[in-house]
């Protein structure tokens, strides 16, 4: 993890550090708190949507257009990625370590993400596990960071020459110093667009794999026929992924089941209207191939912003660069949505969406800067500090609900009879009468809270969980 110490001549000054690429030891530097705290409320808002978007729709991944506050996840970790890239790589001197560092990562990335997310886990009331490898999901959150990391840090390792040089005066002088980058970030832009409005997307048939459906073992029929749709059933994104992954590989409970297209109850889950579309029974992969190209360039942006952060060493320089972006994106990506140029989804990535929750990233994580790391009062934050230093152990325990289901593995006379069902029903639900209110309040105190107080404990034990 990229960590800071202060220069005390010059308090405005940052030396960037990876302390375990050699074998000396020198002093032990601070970290950079604001990217900490950023990366432990990203954590944070994946528990709480995942655990209590069921009950509160209105924070979950929108059914299909628009943005909830669940579709910031994903760009939230992609940009602090990125972020760590740029702090984490520098310090590295030989290209070839540093190469063979980022490929173990990305593999034990993509091991962890086919492990919890490709089927093997299941959900903590479950009680059950193992996958039938001819259904394993290939692609998954961890997988997508993978990709994005591997391309944008390997990009860094071969370009890392820029960091060793000064900024000239002008204002787009540091875009100019990694126009490499940039460069990339076109032809990732560019052969998202090509595919997703030249594919030809051809009528196609798939039948129901999900065993928990009323409709499992039938089959249905998709009339698309088209080139360029950005709609749920003839988009160039699914059709790419059915082709290469599979229809029996991609995800099965996609958050379009959710839409008024499918169901009475949107945006709640529920049963099907009548007359349902057809695609409505389909599956479909959120964090499929295509859209994972086009994921590429939240966490790209977030290593300008570290390049930021390294090259600007004055407080007020740095977070004019950061929020005048982070406006720029945020304004861009709204006029594309708004006036229906490029809808803003999540499940595409489209390009309005990069926009939109990158610059959202960007003015959040300069909010941080401001209070932790200017005015230096994180104690109000130290539950998502401690969580930001152990991500890695939060994301599993908590978000992919392995601690969970450990615990509801101990049950008495029914699986339902469990310490973390009683704790929900007796504490939370049943004192404030609303199953709503309750299950809300559950997931802030007794999921987020505590794993920010479990995570304080590793840390003052020096006990972290690293890639």
């Amino acid at each position: 993890m990229a960590e800071i110490k202060a220069d005390p001549a010059h308090q405005q000054h940052l030396i960037v550090s990876e302390p375990d690429i050699s074998d000396q030891k020198p002093s032990k530097p601070k970290r950079v708190a604001s990217l900490d705290i950023f990366r432990g409320l990203t954590v944070s808002l994946m528990i709480l949507v995942d655990d209590a978007g069921g009950e509160w729709p209105m924070i979950g991944h929108a059914p299909w257009n628009g943005c909830n506050l669940a579709d910031f996840v994903m760009p939230f970790f992609l940009f602090i990625v990125g972020m760590s890239i740029a702090l984490s790589l520098k310090r590295i001197p030989d290209q070839l370590l540093a190469v063979m560092k980022v490929i173990l990562r990305t593999l034990k990335l993509l091991f962890w993400g086919l492990l919890l997310q490709g089927g093997f886990s299941h959900a903590p009331d479950k009680l059950t596990y193992g996958v039938d490898v001819k259904e394993i999901r290939w692609c998954g959150i961890l997988q997508r960071i993978a990709l994005a990391y591997l391309v944008v840090a390997l990009i860094e390792i071969f370009l890392r020459s820029a960091q060793t040089k000064d900024v000239p005066p002008g204002r787009l002088s540091i875009f100019k110093l990694y126009y490499w980058q940039w460069l990339v970030a076109a032809c990732v832009l560019t052969t998202y667009f090509a595919v997703i409005y030249g594919t030809y997307v051809p009528d196609w048939q798939f039948t129901v794999h999900d065993r928990d459906s009323s409709d499992y073992g039938k089959s249905f029929t998709v009339s698309c026929g088209v080139r360029g749709d950005l709609d749920p059933p003839c988009n160039a994104v699914g059709y790419i992924d059915r082709q290469v992954l599979g229809i029996n590989h991609v995800y099965q409970h996609p958050a379009w089941k959710r839409s008024k297209a499918c169901t009475e109850n949107s945006p709640y889950e529920g049963p099907f209207r009548n007359g349902a579309p057809s695609w409505c029974h389909a599956p479909f992969e959120p964090e499929g191939i295509v859209s994972s190209i086009s994921a590429i360039l939240s966490t790209i942006i977030g290593v300008h912003f570290g390049h930021v952060l390294i090259h600007m060493k004055g407080h007020q320089a740095r977070l004019k660069h950061w929020i005048l972006m982070g406006f720029a994106l945020l304004i861009l990506g709204i006029v594309l949505h708004f006036t229906h140029a490029i809808p803003s989804n999540k499940q595409l990535y489209t390009f309005s969406y990069v926009c939109i929750t990158s610059g959202a990233a960007a003015l959040v994580f300069s909010a941080f800067y401001i209070m932790v790391d200017i005015w230096d009062i994180k104690y109000l934050f130290l539950p998502l500090q401690w969580i930001g230093m152990n991500a890695m152990l939060v994301y599993v325990m908590a978000a992919e609900g392995i601690f969970a289901g450990f615990f509801n593995g101990w049950y008495y006379k029914d699986p339902h009879n469990t310490l973390i069902y009683w704790i929900q029903k007796h504490i939370f639900v049943g004192v404030w009468h609303s199953r709503r209110v309750g299950i809300l309040l559950y997931v802030i105190f007794a999921e987020i809270l505590f794993w920010g107080i479990v995570a304080g404990i590793l840390h003052w034990l020096g006990i972290y969980w690293k890639l």
